[in-house]
């Protein structure tokens, strides 16, 4: 059999994830950190990836629990790992998964935050506030580009204009697994979108001699990063009298709790967000559920 060393093997695995699988920069880099502390820790032992066994995912998991690693961390990793062999094993490089026994379940008890109104209505205050005016029309347009379509964050970093239909407002995205959907938008997001292009995008493309089709841009009219997106919420935030923390993903979580809030069903939610299994989009039921009940609390008087 052709010898694969443990850099190839990961690099292969890497090249697949973000090429196939079209997972985002961060994503990939998760995937190679849980991957990367195991193979750190099989190598002080002497194995290597292609030898472990059943015995060395066993010490590997008393490893993570005497570090008071939580469950989900644990779960996570192991996930990470099981994919990995899982693609192994699919290119016949070993007969069966070594973590295809271990069986844990994350906690489910951590709903997906999402932002209230006021909170929204803050945001997009503080996206006009900002000290470089020509960026504060790229900002306003993040906003409403994610809080408008649920897209995810590295979505809308890779959204170019060939995916944008105006006449028919309707965006399509790539997203993970390299599936296409169809995102429906509004007027907002359009003049969001033409102011942006007017006072920022077209400006910034022409000083730094810039020629691509990405939509959102960073400073110098390069493709903006999802890492760049999350920098841009920071400085909306810091316009903001919000004190809690704010991650760009809690648009989408509002995006869709807002949907089944106001009448959708769940099998158009989980289309919308390109989620491949309906039970991935049911914890948002929980979270309008949750709503449900303070507000029944709150307001009937036999609560």
């Amino acid at each position: 059999m052709k010898k694969y060393d443990d850099a190839k093997l990961i690099n292969w695995f890497m090249e697949y994830i973000k090429d196939e699988r079209q997972y985002s920069d961060n994503t990939a880099i998760a995937y190679k950190n849980d991957i990367d502390q195991f193979v750190n820790g099989m190598h002080d032992n002497d194995r290597k990836l292609l030898q472990i066994d059943d015995l060395d995912v066993e010490t590997y998991l008393n490893h993570l629990r005497k570090n008071d690693d939580s469950r989900n961390t644990i779960s996570r990793k192991i996930s990470s790992l099981s994919s990995f062999y899982n693609f192994i094993m699919k290119n016949e490089l070993i007969n069966e998964n070594p973590f295809s026994f271990v069986n844990l379940k994350r906690h489910s008890g951590h709903l997906p935050r999402f932002l209230y109104q006021q909170e929204l209505f803050e945001l997009f205050k503080g996206a006009k506030l900002g000290n470089n005016k020509m960026l504060n029309y790229r900002n306003y347009a993040l906003l409403e580009a994610l809080y408008d379509t649920g897209m995810r964050v590295s979505e809308c970093a890779n959204l170019s204009y060939d995916e944008i239909d105006f006449e028919n407002k309707i965006i399509t995205v790539i997203g993970k697994g390299n599936k296409q959907r169809y995102l429906p938008f509004g007027k907002y997001l359009i003049q969001s979108l033409d102011d942006y292009a007017k006072y920022c995008r077209n400006p910034l493309m022409h000083k730094y001699n810039q020629n691509h089709n990405f939509v959102f841009v960073n400073q110098y009219g390069k493709h903006i990063t999802s890492r760049g997106i999350e920098y841009a919420m920071n400085e909306i935030i810091r316009n903001t009298s919000l004190t809690t923390k704010i991650h760009p993903h809690m648009l989408r979580h509002t995006f869709a709790t807002e949907m089944l809030n106001n009448g959708a069903d769940l099998r158009t939610v989980q289309e919308l967000l390109g989620h491949s299994s309906l039970s991935t989009t049911q914890i948002y039921t929980h979270v309008t559920s949750d709503n449900l009940l303070k507000n029944y609390n709150k307001f009937f008087p036999r609560a």
